[in-house]
């Protein structure tokens, strides 16, 4: 199936190392499904909590539909993720025992289905971003020496 990509995460692995991910449907209203096909959603500050026994979605934002008028739902509410059994029980362990959170990565269609990808991870710590970040910088130099062999 043809994927687009509608909204990504952009603090996601910078603040989070992650471990696993995996896909999972969302429950939302007509409203919202039509201000999602204009592009207007937001993952940025989101993440995914469990209640009793189901998986929702908070922080993340869509923008009210401008011609929804009374259909329209508010923009922060939770969302209910669509998720199996086993695929709940493991994410309860997880995230009980290990200390680990649920981060949703990126928003997008899968055929005419929205679907969120969740990241399994652990936040980052102060100095691991700092290694990350100086990491990306050495890459970014070789790089750059390379093309530079290459251009000479």
């Amino acid at each position: 199936m043809n994927t687009k990509l509608i909204a990504k995460n952009p603090t996601a692995y910078h603040n989070y190392t992650i471990e696993n991910k995996l896909e999972a449907g969302i429950v939302l209203s007509g409203t919202e499904i039509k201000s999602i096909i204009k592009g207007k959603a937001n993952l940025k500050d989101s993440y995914a909590i469990i209640k009793n026994g189901e998986v929702y979605i908070v922080g993340m934002h869509i923008s009210p539909y401008e011609y929804g008028n009374i259909f329209n739902k508010d923009p922060l509410r939770d969302r209910k993720l669509l998720l199996n059994k086993r695929e709940i029980n493991k994410l309860i362990g997880l995230t009980k025992q290990k200390g680990y959170s649920l981060i949703p990565i990126s928003l997008y269609f899968k055929g005419s289905l929205v679907k969120v990808e969740l990241g399994i991870g652990k936040g980052k710590k102060l100095y691991d971003k700092r290694q990350d970040i100086a990491k990306k910088d050495a890459e970014r130099k070789i790089n750059q020496a390379m093309k530079q062999k290459y251009r000479d």
